[in-house]
């Protein structure tokens, strides 16, 4: 065999091990997901969990949703019983203050605002560096995914005076 044939085969071996790393971590990644319902108990849409190295990926797929921008955030009680108060504040298990704006936060539940065409139709993916697959993610009373009426303003705290809690679902491994 001549020296390019070889070479050309070893690099393939490399890539082709490569390739199956990757698979495998990416097979090894923990995934959840939330099943978000509206107050009338309507399904609005699913949200996907998907822990990475360094935080967490949502891709959320929303419809029937209302017109505008709304606070997207993490709740650290995984119950939703309208009016979704149930659902406690924003999943904080660093004690920070509330707001991506704040100096002295932000919240691990706290995300940028979705912006939601007339269509009621959205599909969006957030990553989240402080959202870990942990206890505080998934310990004995869970965690939801929570839309707001409003957009988050970044900085009042506790919620970013983002309104009423218009639509909610558990996270489930």
């Amino acid at each position: 065999m001549n020296g390019k044939f070889i070479r050309s085969m070893h690099a393939g071996a490399v890539i082709g091990a490569m390739i199956a790393s990757v698979g495998s971590i990416a097979a090894a990644a923990e995934e959840a997901s939330a099943s978000l319902k509206d107050r009338d108990g309507k399904p609005v849409g699913e949200v996907r969990f998907v822990e990475t190295p360094n935080g967490t990926l949502l891709h959320a797929t929303l419809r029937g949703l209302p017109e505008g921008t709304h606070a997207f955030h993490v709740h650290e009680v995984g119950k939703c019983e309208p009016p979704f108060e149930s659902a406690g504040g924003h999943a904080n298990p660093e004690d920070t203050a509330h707001g991506l704006k704040s100096g002295s936060g932000p919240h691990a539940g706290d995300m940028p605002n979705i912006h939601v065409p007339s269509s009621g139709e959205l599909e969006v993916e957030v990553y989240n560096e402080r959202l870990q697959f942990d206890n505080a993610l998934f310990d004995s009373d869970g965690a939801a995914v929570v839309i707001h009426a409003g957009a988050d303003d970044y900085e009042t705290d506790p919620a970013g005076a983002a309104g009423n809690r218009i639509a909610c679902g558990v996270i489930e491994r």
